[in-house]
């Protein structure tokens, strides 16, 4: 579930700046479609204030080459390889949409609109060979993205990112909230 998001500097003037803020801080994040074990922009816990980085999307899976890229917000906490990441390590992940798979291969965008408006995903992440790597959480899916998939992405409004990074209480409220509604468009 949500194997690919975009990340559109060029078109979304929120994700510009959140783009310029991590090239500003040393990064290069990948830029439109992002893959899995690409390095994308994330917002993460900084001294003060929240960052902005570049990191992996992906943890190391249990066989070589393999990544896992999503976690389940409703086992995160009680899964070993993520509870301490959850506690310790939370992050957002900026986007312009994602992208989801019928069964029968079309391809779906997601977002609050058709335009290229912000979309903020929850995840963690943790070091792996001291090089840090980040995973996203899904949840079940409302009504709006029922039809097409049965998982969607943790989804955070701008006002929840520094509460989701920084306020462990709300952190696992939202891993049991009720999602946004959102729209679809075949790509």
């Amino acid at each position: 579930m949500c194997g690919r998001f975009m990340f559109q500097p060029d078109k979304n003037p929120e994700i510009g700046q959140i783009y310029k803020l991590a090239v500003e801080n040393g990064f290069k994040p990948k830029t439109g479609e992002i893959f899995p074990t690409d390095e994308t922009a994330l917002i993460i816990a900084g001294d003060n204030r929240v960052q902005v980085v570049g990191m992996k999307w992906g943890f190391p899976g249990f066989k070589p080459g393999q990544s896992l890229i999503n976690a389940r917000s409703e086992t995160v906490r009680q899964k070993s390889m993520f509870a301490d990441s959850f506690n310790k390590r939370r992050c957002v992940y900026p986007t312009t949409g994602f992208f989801e798979w019928r069964q029968d291969k079309t391809k779906f965008r997601f977002n609050f609109d058709n335009h290229p408006t912000t979309l903020f995903i929850g995840g963690c992440y943790n070091y792996f060979n001291n090089v840090p790597q980040s995973i996203l959480f899904t949840t079940k899916p409302n009504e709006s993205m029922i039809q097409i998939h049965d998982r969607m992405p943790l989804i955070l409004a701008k006002n929840q990112i520094n509460r989701w990074i920084y306020d462990d209480e709300f952190a696992v409220e939202m891993l049991e909230s009720e999602m946004p509604q959102l729209i679809s468009e075949i790509n």
